[in-house]
């Protein structure tokens, strides 16, 4: 039986000509191709950004099967290949000069008075009001207060979403192996009236991270799931921690975590 290889792409024109350049040569190869999971799918390729790498997870709810990304967007942090590089790609696949690279995306349970919403992320979770204000949030880990935050918002990430809005919002770049999640205040306030946290937490990933609204009248919290709003009111509780279900990267031999670093931030 012919393997299956499953393609998702975004509608930029250079995505969709690099999809059917990559249709043409797969089918030389001997491979099968759907949009779809199909029972004897063994890759994913995403076309387009690091945005399309991310949809193309969701979309096929986090599926036990490896992903590789052509870089049609900008930064393209999670892609290794570029379209030209479509023919070494097939030639390495083929003779599975590659590895494996597991993530350990996060869980969050968001509970209001009327619902619980469960959601997964691969980069990160950020909390913050809606009407771009000052929210106000307890914090808790395993049970414990932490603080009272007043701020921007929080953000917990994984070691693969480090690079992503943590960086940016001041968090700490962690090698994608490690096993941890990362908790990065955005905009903290510390005053004699507000103190918070004005660095990232490092917790280990059996920490149970819990998150409510100090006051009554926050009435509107967005939650953002790898980029994702969702708008939520009379939020009471949000619960987040690591998912049982694991992300797999198909890396190129030869491929170096900190040659991406350094090539896409230096």
């Amino acid at each position: 039986m012919k393997g299956v290889i499953t393609i998702a792409y975004n509608n930029l024109e250079k995505s969709i000509e690099t999809k059917n350049i990559l249709v043409e040569k797969l089918n030389k190869a001997g491979f099968e191709i759907s949009e779809n999971i199909e029972e004897n799918t063994e890759l994913i390729i995403s076309i387009g950004g690091d945005g399309s790498f991310l949809n193309t997870v969701h979309k096929f709810d986090f599926v036990s099967i490896p992903i590789v990304a052509i870089n049609t967007g900008h930064l393209g942090f999670f892609a290794e290949l570029s379209p030209e590089k479509i023919d070494e790609f097939i030639v390495s696949y083929k003779n599975k000069e590659y590895f494996i690279q597991e993530s350990e995306p996060l869980e969050v349970i968001i509970s209001t008075k009327n619902e619980s919403i469960k959601l997964k992320a691969v980069n990160e979770i950020v909390i913050k009001n809606i009407q771009s204000r000052t929210v106000h949030l307890d914090l808790q880990v395993d049970g414990i207060k932490i603080e009272h935050f007043s701020g921007d918002g929080m953000l917990i990430s994984t070691p693969m979403g480090s690079t992503a809005y943590n960086y940016s919002a001041g968090g700490s770049i962690v090698y994608p192996s490690l096993s941890l999640l990362q908790l990065t205040p955005i905009a903290p306030m510390n005053t004699n009236a507000y103190r918070s946290f004005t660095s990232s937490i490092i917790l280990p990933t059996t920490s149970v991270i819990s998150i409510s609204p100090e006051f009554e009248f926050e009435n509107s919290i967005l939650i953002v799931v790898d980029g994702i709003e969702y708008n939520f009111t009379q939020i009471e509780e949000v619960k987040i921690y690591k998912s049982d279900k694991n992300v797999k990267l198909l890396r190129l031999n030869g491929y170096e975590f900190w040659d991406r670093v350094s090539e896409k931030f230096l």
